[in-house]
């Protein structure tokens, strides 16, 4: 059995593209949002850790976009299950597989929930959307086919999985601007 990934481009499309775009303007928008943050007289520093991990865990789904980690981790989960003989039960593999990832998913939200308690509303909103992402990307990497028939599908020329990730990303991003905005007006008087 052979190793059948490469490093390519995930996503060869105007879509993927420009996700991969969205994806590195957040990341430099969020990044900013921490700096101002951190410099906001009484900023929190929970809500400095939110924009910091977010900026991170951007740059992470930018590049696993561009490269397609993901197939990559999903071959050698392919080639594990064949060479045990647990190909034909995968489905419990990718259940309990979902299940820990949701675990850790509940966990690292409780973490932030606790970061962000006092944290101003934009900064819950980029959560949300965060949530978004990181809940299509788990959801696509299980490799579900009813998931990956889903997501190929059209709706106004443009694939779901455009418009699920694409939107998320867009939450965060607006999200951030929204709260670099409040930041640079001052405290409300």
């Amino acid at each position: 059995m052979n190793f059948n990934w490469t490093p390519k481009i995930g996503d060869p499309t105007v879509g993927g593209w420009l996700t991969v775009a969205l994806y590195f303007v957040t990341v430099f928008i969020c990044w900013r949002t921490a700096v101002l943050t951190a410099q906001a007289r009484g900023g929190r520093p929970g809500e400095r850790r939110i924009w910091w991990c977010i900026t991170l865990l951007f740059i992470a789904l930018g590049i696993n976009k561009e490269l397609d980690l993901q197939s990559a981790l999903t071959e050698l989960g392919r080639m594990v299950a064949v060479s045990q003989g647990w190909y034909a039960n995968r489905q419990l593999v990718q259940t309990t597989f979902i299940l820990a990832i949701g675990c850790i998913g509940v966990f690292a939200l409780f973490v932030l929930l606790i970061w962000a308690r006092k944290a101003a509303f934009p900064t819950w909103v980029a959560l949300m959307g965060v949530t978004l992402v990181v809940g299509f990307v788990l959801m696509r990497a299980a490799s579900f086919h009813h998931m990956d028939r889903f997501i190929g599908t059209r709706v106004l020329g443009l694939r779901w999985n455009w418009i699920v990730e694409m939107g998320g990303i867009a939450v965060v991003l607006l999200a951030s601007l929204w709260r670099r905005r409040q930041l640079k007006m001052g405290p409300p008087t």
